[in-house]
């Protein structure tokens, strides 16, 4: 299967956006029209709206540095999640965390319809909020298409701060309960949370285990139903993710960052993100995005 290798921005003659957007987000063409509202900022979301995509809509971001959420109202797209294409129909939702390829697109002979939030990375650690894998299943969409809508029409009308306010905390926790999951998880997934803020720790499979509180045959399990990967493959992913992030986001060096995120030097953690990227930590730090976030 070949995947996407460079940005694409498709947004064909039809497809319409009516969102919200956080005046101290990066300014794209087609956020120029949506109002501005402050509140957006409190809990570091750049943009929220509900979109209208027809045929040949697509989006591809190689170095995306914000996550993003999206759940399906009508029609049908597709999602690229752990290496493969996952069909978005009606009724399911995705959240695709930060520095991950992000591509996603509509299908089908009709437009698909689906409402979004973008968020930009907070910073470590990783709060209960922000998924440290692409996430995808069942949503009902309906609450959060609502409160986007609210949230536009205070923003378009009266603009008080106090309802604003209300209307984007009510957008975060619709977005936060999808990303906790389901109870039965909420142990394997607090553990990884907990795995994430303290990158620079030598994890192996028996402390990880431990942490998650289930055998070292379970966490594989769990790992590759959940992530893709092993458990040490997901410690490495967190790892380079954290890398990219500071890489963007800071002037460290290279030996500082490596210390940060649990590599022994500069020198294994350029070849590791080399093979995890397909360019050198140098050559990111070059064509890093705007530091606030590049957003879809």
């Amino acid at each position: 299967m070949h995947l996407p290798v460079e940005d694409i921005t498709c947004h064909p003659p039809g497809t319409e956006f009516a969102g919200v957007r956080s005046p101290r987000g990066p300014m794209r063409p087609w956020l120029e029209s949506l109002p501005s509202c402050a509140a957006l900022a409190t809990h570091h979301i750049l943009h929220v709206g509900n979109a209208n995509a027809p045929p040949g809509y697509r989006i591809v971001r190689t170095r995306q540095t914000t996550g993003f959420f999206f759940a399906t109202l009508s029609g049908e797209g597709r999602v690229l999640v752990h290496g493969k294409w996952e069909k978005a129909t009606a009724g399911t939702a995705c959240l695709l965390p930060s520095f991950i390829l992000n591509a996603f697109e509509t299908t089908g002979d009709r437009s698909w319809r689906f409402c979004w939030v973008c968020r930009e990375e907070p910073g470590s650690p990783i709060p209960e909020s922000e998924a440290i894998a692409p996430i995808f299943g069942a949503y009902d969409p309906a609450p959060l298409h609502h409160a986007v809508a609210g949230l536009r029409a205070e923003s378009l009308g009266p603009a008080g701060a106090a309802m604003q306010y209300q209307w984007t905390e009510l957008i975060y926790q619709l977005v936060i309960r999808f990303a906790r999951g389901a109870p039965s998880d909420r142990c394997f997934a607090n553990a990884w949370i907990e795995v994430a803020g303290k990158l620079g720790m030598p994890w192996s499979v028996e402390n990880l285990a431990h942490a998650c509180g289930c055998s070292r045959e379970k966490l594989r399990r769990l790992c590759s139903q959940h992530f893709g990967r092993s458990p040490m493959q997901q410690v490495a992913h967190l790892r380079l993710r954290r890398a990219a992030s500071l890489l963007a986001g800071t002037a460290d060096k290279l030996e500082t960052i490596a210390r940060d995120v649990g590599y022994g030097n500069g020198f294994i953690l350029s070849k590791a993100f080399l093979k995890w990227s397909g360019i050198r930590p140098s050559e990111f730090r070059e064509k890093k995005p705007p530091l606030a976030g590049v957003t879809t």
